[in-house]
């Protein structure tokens, strides 16, 4: 069996701008996983999960605790070595190849206590050897648009838990990596604040469209954010549905998310959620 290998997944989305592959612009890019296993010693984590993604798409993974939904986003982005199976963005197939098109932005926001918001943001430029001047403009520049105007030189322990999100969503995406791949960005917050994050993600990935991999426990969330959700099984993980969101990223969240469609839905992937786990 082959042993894992992992580098750091908070280390990784600061510093995987430093590499010797050189990532291509920020436009979308399709994903492809085929046939992917894994496993960490004796335990099984993943027994051929299959997924598509298309150029600009943005897809949910749902499943229970524990059954690799993490782990998949990590050997997408290069961050392990899958036991079997193959892994593609756009044409990169190799972890160096796949780490450069992919920006993690792992469940904790990893914000740096010592250093602003506003530097906090421009570190993914920074870590791409940008100079520092031109680096913390550009992410100034953004930090209107996201809601952040004003709070350029709190510090992290300033800043409210959406707002701290909100800064490493936007390192995130300075990254300027064709795929996001985000696991959990709002399982920290609160129910109120959650759900107007979630609003407020889908106005700037209309701004700033990317391809998205989200995991994500809640499946209201998934169906609201994303295009498709894949409905992972209990460990060892494969996918036992994948649906179609009624009204993804619709402009009034409240009104899409109890309009009857989504409501069955909803419905469907839990039902699918619950099956999955016998």
């Amino acid at each position: 069996m082959r042993q894992d290998t992992r580098m750091s997944a908070e280390n990784a989305q600061i510093e995987s701008g430093v590499g010797t592959v050189t990532a291509p612009p920020a436009t979308a890019a399709g994903v492809s996983i085929r046939g992917l296993a894994h496993a960490y010693g004796e335990l099984e984590t993943l027994a051929g999960v299959d997924l598509e993604i298309e150029a600009g798409g943005v897809v949910g993974l749902v499943g229970p605790s524990g059954c690799g939904k993490s782990t998949i986003l990590e050997l997408l982005c290069g961050l392990r070595e899958p036991l079997a199976g193959e892994l593609a963005v756009a044409d990169a197939t190799t972890p160096l190849e796949r780490l450069a098109r992919c920006a993690y932005m792992p469940q904790r926001d990893a914000l740096l206590p010592w250093y602003s918001a506003l530097d906090n943001a421009a570190l993914a430029l920074r870590n791409r050897r940008v100079p520092r001047r031109e680096a913390r403009q550009r992410a100034a520049d953004l930090f209107g648009r996201f809601g952040l105007g004003g709070f350029e030189a709190s510090r992290p322990t300033e800043l409210s838990g959406g707002m701290r999100q909100r800064v490493a969503f936007l390192r995130t995406l300075l990254a300027e990596k064709p795929v996001l791949a985000l696991d959990e960005p709002f399982a920290a917050l609160d129910a109120i604040t959650r759900a107007e994050m979630q609003s407020w993600l889908t106005g700037a990935l209309r701004d700033e469209p990317r391809t998205v991999v989200l995991v994500t426990h809640d499946v209201e969330e998934a169906l609201y954010l994303c295009d498709r959700v894949a409905v992972l099984s209990a460990r060892p993980a494969r996918v036992v549905a994948e649906l179609g969101a009624p009204l993804p990223r619709a402009a009034d969240r409240d009104a899409a998310v109890t309009d009857p469609v989504f409501v069955a839905a909803r419905e469907a992937a839990l039902r699918a959620l619950h099956e999955g786990m016998r």
